[in-house]
């Protein structure tokens, strides 16, 4: 079976990634790994479901063997992706999708050289500044970290292998679908179909 992609997508907060992947997760047939976190487990909750419920000891001894592709601390627990949970899914065929901070998304391309990392950018700092404002849910100083922490996660995007700007949703949808598609069909991911065709 050919191992399925590994789609790393990063993007600052505003810039609509998650609208962006809303449109294709679907109809690509994409699949989010499940995270691992040391939070207890809530009511109506299953593990390996909606996270793998480790102990703050495996964690840790996880992320010294490498074996934590990215992870992030939140009130006290962390919060990962599991090496073995994304290559599992690979192994099976299916094309996993990370949504992913920029010092996450270089982790993950340190421990899997062959992941497809995608930028989604603003058409400007100022459209982000005015996307933020509309929400109409934060305070001045919240949009103005978060418009700074956009600029330096902005200069980053030089790293990725691709940088979709996000100022028409739908030509934004159709460019990461059609980078998904040719990543599907590049000669470096088809060595197995080229046995195939000399082979039969």
């Amino acid at each position: 079976m050919e191992k399925g992609l590994l789609i790393v997508v990063s993007g600052p907060s505003g810039c609509g990634k998650g609208t962006v992947l809303g449109g294709i997760t679907k109809e690509l047939g994409l699949c989010y790994s499940v995270s691992a976190t040391t939070r207890g487990m809530r009511e109506g909750e299953a593990d390996g479901v909606n996270y793998h419920y480790l102990t703050k000891e495996q964690f840790e001894a996880l992320i010294a063997e490498d074996k934590v592709l990215e992870y992030t601390t939140y009130c006290g627990n962390y919060y990962g992706t599991l090496r073995d949970e994304v290559e599992s899914r690979r192994n099976q065929g299916q094309d996993v999708l990370l949504e992913i901070e920029v010092v996450g998304a270089a982790n993950v391309k340190r421990l899997c050289p062959d992941a497809v990392l995608i930028f989604i950018a603003p058409p400007s700092v100022a459209e982000l500044d005015r996307r933020l404002r509309k929400r109409g849910t934060e305070t001045e100083e919240v949009i103005s970290a978060r418009v700074a922490e956009a600029e330096r996660e902005i200069r980053c995007a030089s790293q990725y292998d691709y940088i979709v700007v996000n100022g028409a949703l739908e030509k934004a949808v159709d460019d990461v679908a059609s980078i998904i598609k040719a990543e599907r069909i590049s000669a470096v991911n088809k060595e197995n179909l080229i046995s195939e065709v000399l082979n039969s």
